[in-house]
């Protein structure tokens, strides 16, 4: 790709590309390109020059030699990527409030004032009608406000005045649609899977195709590290899942034939066949976004603050008005209380600031749905958290090795990772990441590993069988033992850990206690919560719960539900909301 460097500083440099138009599409897909170079921190595109401002750290030349490697042909972009980038809506929006603005000011020089008067006065009418309906069920808003102002204005034959307060209310009612539409972009975009491509298996073939060209009862192969992309029952393989981005699940679970899998969870070890259950808008991970959409389509039309204080002040407008015109007998100086009201201010305010407070929540990598649920935050009593990747880290760690037998600590930790090395699911990266922080280095002191998905691994050490899984596998499938004497102990283990068993020559020899570690500013965040005034922390996952209570309990919230599904937890903020 040809391009100039229009101008530069250390760390920071903006691009023109040499073409003559760039697309909406383009634009996104250069910003995606540049977005997966490793030298690149921050790149804006702006679509009308086709320049790009680059922010990078490292060599220079590296970000130069990658924009010149660069074409629109060769980028491999999610087609997600580029439905969901919102470049074009914000155009269009951009381009209806330039639009109207200019129409406004040619049309007072271009078009005769008996011609523009026809048009105000029809147009007024809506404004009139929504004023007219509010009365009659008995309320005194904004719109009797409005209505009042401009029909008097159109009576007076003051077209101007009628044309400006419709102008401004027009100006309004865009922002508020932009925000809202911008919002829901906003979400669709940042739970979108991008799975460009899939295997198909076909008469026992397996044919890299298309996700789009999937569809239900096709039967796709995943394998260990990939994004489950559709929602479907297993057909064939066996596997371990991490389902925390649905239930919040910090353990991977079990999966074989029969057994249903969601779009959007990844399979750690294993692999599985599926066949598809779920296309394009209609998988589990994808109703969860069309879930929240929903909730805002089926809320009541409840009023925001600043509206709130707008309709509050509407009687006092009017009967300010009205007293003018006793105390003056003039209907000028009447009308000009009824114009400089505040109530229109309000309303046009609020538009302007959603719009930045989204955007400035953005940069926080925060997505808010719409104005309404900044003030909702602000006057909320109770805070529903989820667990895994929310309050903790969503990354396992050892937090005890518990040793029996006679057997230390550290010999066991390291005969463990010995065997867990070979295989990069998260609860062994966890076993060979704490050996490795107590520096116990070891030797390949085993025999060949046999490994057992959902199970665990086997192996021989210096003659002796060697197991380490579940509890399961170690006491019903592989027949092992508790020492003698150390009953108690094993009874004693302590349950708000996951626990990973370690066997030799068929005599338990350690238990690994396996945490989802908290956040360190979780306790804090409690803290200071409390001091804004929330009443009540609740939180909900879909952990076991064993693991939930002690979580509830180390965090400090006032309740917890362990075992939930994302309908479950929806559920439950719904009744919360019922109560108050």
């Amino acid at each position: 790709m040809k391009f100039q460097i229009k101008h530069e500083t250390k760390g920071r440099m903006r691009v023109h590309l040499m073409q003559k138009r760039m697309s909406y599409e383009q634009a996104d897909t250069l910003l995606y390109y540049l977005h997966q170079n490793k030298q690149v921190s921050f790149v804006k595109v702006y679509e009308r020059t086709a320049d790009a401002a680059i922010s990078y750290v490292g060599d220079r030349e590296e970000v130069i030699k990658a924009l010149r490697a660069f074409s629109y042909e060769k980028a491999d972009v999610p087609q997600e990527v580029i439905a969901n980038s919102g470049r074009k809506l914000n155009a269009d929006y951009q381009e209806k409030l330039i639009t109207k603005v200019a129409c406004r000011y040619i049309a007072k020089v271009v078009i005769p004032f008996p011609v523009r008067a026809i048009y105000t006065t029809f147009k007024s009418l809506k404004y009139i009608y929504a004023g007219v309906r509010s009365l009659c069920t008995g309320k005194l808003e904004v719109a009797v406000l409005d209505a009042t102002a401009i029909g008097v204005s159109v009576l007076r034959d003051d077209i101007a005045t009628a044309s400006s307060v419709m102008f401004l209310l027009g100006i309004g009612e865009l922002l508020e649609e932009w925000t809202h539409k911008k919002s829901v972009d906003d979400l669709a975009r940042s739970l979108s899977l991008n799975v460009k491509k899939v295997w198909m298996k076909k008469d026992d073939q397996e044919i890299l195709v298309s996700a789009s060209d999937i569809k239900v009862g096709d039967e796709v192969v995943v394998r260990m590290g990939k994004v489950i992309p559709f929602d479907g029952v297993v057909t064939g393989g066996e596997a371990m899942v991490n389902q925390a981005s649905l239930t919040g699940e910090s353990v991977p679970v079990r999966r074989v034939e029969h057994n249903s899998v969601y779009a959007g969870t990844v399979i750690e070890e294993g692999e599985l066949t599926v066949r598809v259950k779920e296309v394009g808008g209609s998988s589990r991970f994808e109703k969860i976004v069309t879930m929240i959409e929903d909730s805002e389509k089926l809320k009541s039309a409840s009023e925001s603050k600043a509206e709130h204080l707008a309709d509050r002040l509407v009687p006092y407008t009017l009967g300010g008005t009205a007293l003018t015109y006793l105390l003056t007998r003039n209907v000028t100086k009447a009308l000009s209380v009824l114009m400089v009201d505040f109530s229109c201010a309000l309303k046009l305010a609020m538009p302007v600031s959603v719009l930045s407070a989204i955007r400035e929540a953005s940069l926080y990598n925060i997505t808010v749905k719409g104005g309404k649920y900044l003030e909702a935050v602000a006057e909320a009593d109770t805070i529903v958290f989820d667990k895994t990747g929310t309050l903790t880290h969503a990354c396992p760690v050892v937090a005890r090795v518990i040793p029996f037998g006679g057997r230390s600590e550290d010999d066991m930790l390291r005969v463990a990772a010995c065997l867990e090395e070979h295989f990069p699911h998260s609860m062994a990266n966890a076993v060979v990441r704490a050996a490795r922080e107590r520096n116990l280095a070891h030797e390949e002191m085993h025999s060949q590993v046999e490994y057992i998905v959902a199970h665990g691994i086997s192996s021989m050490v210096e003659n002796k069988k060697v197991v380490i899984g579940s509890a399961h596998f170690i006491f019903e499938d592989e027949k092992c033992t508790v020492p003698a004497g150390e009953q108690e102990k094993y009874d004693a283990l302590p349950v708000e850990f996951s626990h990973l068993y370690l066997a030799i020559g068929g005599e338990l020899a350690a238990v690994i206690c396996i945490a989802d570690p908290l956040r360190p500013e979780a306790c804090d965040v409690m803290k200071a919560l409390r001091a804004l005034g929330i009443k009540r922390t609740v939180m909900l996952t879909g952990d076991s719960e064993r693991t939930a209570a002690a979580i509830a309990a180390e965090v400090g919230v006032d309740d917890y539900r362990a075992e939930v599904l994302p309908e479950d937890k929806a559920n439950f903020v719904e009744q919360e909301r019922a109560a108050g």
